[in-house]
């Protein structure tokens, strides 16, 4: 499964994850984590209330909201570079991947704006 494709797995429930986003080739593997209970068909998810819950629970600070390592960590995926790097591809960066915190903005970006067009209700401010 590619990266993002876990990301979403993990917001919106696998059946959802498999129908958004195909596989890229050599997407490095997440670490399982239990996903979330799917959203019926067509019913929009609240992306914003599970990341906020899940964060609750974490045990630690993770500032979803701004920050692509902490979401990654947050939903139990390895947040390394060379997987911000993988997502990045997957997702079509074009700016410099050595610039790793331009890259780390606009991938949050990125994920927030992919995950409000494939069902998810994400709040205003965190989309391109």
């Amino acid at each position: 499964m590619s990266i993002f494709g876990s990301i979403v797995s993990r917001i919106f429930g696998t059946r959802e994850a498999a129908a958004v986003t195909p596989a890229a080739a050599g997407a490095p593997a997440a670490a399982p984590a239990a996903a979330p209970a799917a959203a019926p068909a067509g019913a929009p998810v609240d992306v914003a209330a599970i990341l906020d819950g899940l964060a609750s629970k974490a045990g630690q600070k993770l500032d979803w909201r701004h920050s692509i390592v902490d979401l990654m960590k947050l939903l139990g995926l390895d947040s390394a570079l060379e997987n911000r790097k993988a997502l990045a591809q997957e997702l079509h960066f074009s700016g410099d991947m050595n610039d790793s915190a331009a890259m780390n903005i606009w991938l949050h970006r990125q994920v927030m704006t992919k995950l409000a067009e494939n069902g998810g209700q994400v709040p205003t401010e965190l989309k391109d």
